[in-house]
């Protein structure tokens, strides 16, 4: 039974069962270049100019890196299923499919420590070489992808191992934990229960991390008597939140709301957003509100 578990396949349903999904395709596919193309540009010009060597703007090409990975975990599948005229996904590939989006999304909690970084160079600017040090970011960046790593390959082979004696058709266009549940035999309210609760510890505690820096460098801010200071200060924060805020508020409505409140068709708009529109605006709003980004850009189309 168990062998048999593990080499059936899935079927995935389209990204929106009616209308004309050749539009639908042709937008997803837009959305895929547009993203990867706008990450690749970011990722290079903080590996061309040495203005941007700095701790803030290596994080920021880690988030762009999972950002691309993001997209192109589902939308590529999504838009080879149509072409071929086929919806099904192995059982393998479904597993890949869950283990790698759930590891790219515990690895926004980057997010948290790029905060972390800003309220270190607006609140103790002194003492930045030594609470914001090469070896204190590379650890950051370690941490999260070990323990992200360790969270996803859990749940993975914990949801694998369940039996699915009802219908395959997983009722979203990718594979992911809690959309593979109501396909399982026996029932599943403990385990989503644990769902529930991890994944308030791995968005919920980023996320008031990130509103606690946030607060102080607000009132830091507020403290500054030059104008010309706080202006700085604010625009190098305000990209950052606005992707936080954008990123967090999403995903906390998608994953952290009590199973009764969940509705499948809104539920799929909001995993659109989280999965692919989020991963489309990110790199811009890095991009286009970020003064040193911009001058770079323009230093090297000049």
């Amino acid at each position: 039974m168990k062998t048999e578990n593990r080499s059936a396949e899935f079927t995935l349903l389209s990204l929106f069962q009616y209308g004309q999904m050749n539009k639908v395709l042709f937008v997803a596919i837009a959305v895929l270049f547009w993203t990867l193309m706008g990450n690749i540009i970011l990722i290079h010009l903080i590996r061309l100019d040495t203005r941007l060597h700095a701790y803030m703007y290596f994080l920021l090409s880690q988030l762009s890196f999972i950002d691309m990975m993001y997209i192109s975990t589902t939308v590529p599948k999504m838009a080879a299923n149509f072409l071929s005229n086929s919806k099904t996904i192995t059982s393998l590939g479904c597993e890949i499919q869950t283990f790698v989006f759930l590891n790219l999304g515990g690895n926004e909690a980057l997010l948290s420590f790029m905060s972390y970084d800003r309220y270190v160079a607006i609140c103790h600017t002194l003492r930045y070489s030594v609470l914001m040090s090469k070896t204190i970011c590379l650890s950051m960046v370690k941490c999260v992808w070990t323990s992200s790593s360790i969270n996803a390959l859990t749940h993975t082979l914990y949801a694998f191992q369940l039996l699915f004696c009802r219908s395959r058709l997983i009722n979203l266009f990718f594979c992911e934990v809690p959309s593979l549940l109501p396909l399982v035999c026996h029932g599943t309210s403990q385990y989503k229960y644990i769902i529930h609760f991890s994944g308030l510890i791995i968005l919920l505690l980023p996320f008031m991390g990130i509103l606690a820096s946030y607060a102080q460098v607000l009132i830091v801010v507020n403290q500054m008597s030059s104008g010309k200071g706080q202006t700085k200060a604010v625009s190098k924060c305000s990209s950052h939140l606005t992707v936080a805020s954008l990123l967090y508020g999403i995903s906390l409505s998608a994953y952290t709301r009590p199973h009764s409140l969940h509705y499948p068709e809104e539920d799929k708009v909001v995993v659109v957003f989280y999965s692919i529109i989020t991963s489309l605006l990110i790199p811009f709003i890095n991009s286009l509100r970020n003064k040193e980004v911009m001058g770079t850009m323009r230093r090297l189309l000049g």
